[in-house]
């Protein structure tokens, strides 16, 4: 699914009223009556007062058609003018005088916080006062009934975006923004849904189909995706009756030193269980036993090192290698992995202590292959590409840094983000129960056998971080967040593999006993 931006959303929507030949106050209606049919379905005509607060521009108009249709279905509704500013769009004055002729109780027009309106922790709010045009500092007194709402602890639905976001930047102050139950998102989700620092201003989100036009969707070329089931269906490679080993690759794992020899074997295990036709690990001497007796499916070979890596020598012809893990940065450990990129032609994923060597020396980067892909935690890619202001600031340094060395940087998070030159990613799979030690070396394992299986960089990448999360959603079905542990998402992949291809359960409609048909 395609994450459309500010501009591209008012394209949308100026292309879809031309094709269809149809007012932007028919497409307002349009988009309202999709709100009023998701509350309708829940509600059934349930009595709970309705707090509509609406704007004076088109989010606003927005309030104001949902308000007629729930009026004029019988619901309890007070709805409210916030009146920010004496300009008004078009179409909220053209749904303001229609909404006055359903109802003898015309919209409460406010004009200060002063006289809070009363809402009880049972009631519903309805946010409508600002939508993703917001261009300016919200006024003290909004923000006033913005606390309001919040301290009235009442269920909050947001429109579009939960008012006082800005699409593309973070907030200065959290009391500024509206803090939403839930949000209905028109056509497409926003990128602010995905990051830290805006993604708790709702806790639901939904995306409702107002019909815009089919063909701008699809063709449009969007700066972010959203990455989920089906997406991933079609990258996935079946594999034929004859099948042998040798066609899906051969991993090589570089990392490891004395009590980190765990990181290797996880990245190893994980790698072989995506799908790799043979996984070979290079270690210092001191991991031989423990991989051996843990994982007896891995071939070993062992540096000259018992408790670090510091000559990277091997006689096999890996499809690609993981390096970093457990590794350690010792300078001797640094200076192999330095030698080793002045020769490497293979490609490569880093991960851990491989990311920090070359943070430490920068000029690294430019000895890497095209198409590397970087997985680092947070703390590792501050040390790589220096602090942000905030998430929005993360992802154009990030995009700086890939176009820059051509390369493809994993940003991990609750939604993790994927980025290559221009173009962000963003998963859908995954929960908190993946923050535990060992997971990130997972991550690395299946995209390094993915990758030995023929699939391209990025496409390995994407699906890797995907069946990664949906192993972990699997897995905590029987374990919880708090118990999962690396292992569990390694040994949950073969289930996230069929899970491609479940088709969504049907819901059972009970039959009618027959004593009592007619």
């Amino acid at each position: 699914m395609k994450i459309f931006s500010k501009e591209q959303i008012y394209e949308g929507d100026k292309l879809t009223a031309e094709k269809q030949s149809i007012t932007s106050t028919e497409l307002m209606e349009r988009a309202a009556i999709q709100i009023f049919n998701w509350m309708h379905i829940r509600m059934q005509g349930a009595q709970v007062p309705i707090h509509v607060f609406c704007g004076i521009g088109n989010n606003g108009g927005d309030g104001l058609v949902l308000a007629r249709h729930l009026i004029t279905h019988g619901y309890n509704v007070n709805t409210y003018v916030i009146n920010y500013s004496d300009t008004r769009s078009k179409d909220f004055l053209i749904n303001y005088d229609r909404i006055k002729n359903v109802s003898k109780k015309w919209p409460l027009l406010m004009t200060d916080a002063e006289a809070l309106p009363v809402i009880h922790q049972d009631d519903i709010i309805v946010d409508a006062v600002f939508g993703i045009g917001l261009n300016r500092p919200v006024v003290d007194w909004v923000k006033n009934l913005f606390t309001h709402f919040r301290a009235s602890k009442a269920f909050t639905l947001s429109i579009d975006i939960p008012s006082g976001l800005f699409p593309d930047q973070v907030p200065a102050n959290e009391n500024d923004v509206v803090w939403a139950n839930y949000t209905l998102s028109f056509q497409t989700p926003k990128l602010l849904f995905f990051l830290p620092e805006t993604a708790k201003y709702t806790v639901q989100w939904e995306v409702l189909d107002i019909g815009i036009d089919p063909e701008y969707l699809y063709t449009t070329a969007t700066a972010y995706e959203l990455i989920g089931k089906h997406e991933m269906l079609p990258v996935y490679k079946p594999r034929e009756k004859f099948s042998n080993k040798g066609q899906f690759g051969h991993c090589l794992i570089i990392g490891g030193s004395y009590g980190k020899i765990g990181a290797v074997t996880l990245a190893s295990r994980a790698a072989l269980s995506s799908g790799a036709g043979l996984v070979t690990t290079f270690i210092p001497k001191c991991g031989y036993n423990a991989i051996q007796s843990s994982f007896p499916e891995a071939m070993v070979i062992t540096d000259v090192n018992e408790d670090c890596i510091t000559h990277i020598k091997y006689d096999i012809e890996p499809s690609v290698i993981a390096l970093g893990v457990g590794m350690g940065t010792a300078t001797k450990t640094i200076t192999a992995f330095e030698t080793f990129l002045k020769t490497n032609k293979t490609p490569l994923v880093i991960d851990a202590d491989g990311i920090n060597m070359l943070a430490q020396k920068k000029a690294l980067l430019k000895l890497l292959p095209q198409q590397t892909i970087l997985t680092p935690h947070p703390k590792e890619l501050e040390r790589l590409i220096g602090t942000w202001k905030d998430d929005f600031d993360k992802l154009k340094k990030v995009k700086a840094l890939s176009k820059k060395y051509d390369l493809i940087v994993v940003i991990k998070g609750a939604n993790t983000i994927t980025v290559f030159q221009d173009k962000g990613y963003v998963n859908t799979t995954g929960n908190p129960g993946l923050a535990t030690a060992g997971t990130g070396d997972v991550l690395t394992g299946i995209i390094t056998g993915l990758i030995a299986q023929g699939y391209a960089p990025i496409a390995a990448t994407l699906f890797g971080i995907y069946l990664h999360g949906k192993s972990a959603d699997i897995a905590i079905e029987d374990l919880g967040y708090q118990s999962l542990i690396a292992s569990h998402v390694i040994e949950a992949l073969g289930e996230a593999y069929i899970d491609l291809f479940k088709q969504p359960e049907q819901p059972q409609v009970e039959e009618e006993p027959e004593d009592s048909k007619e």
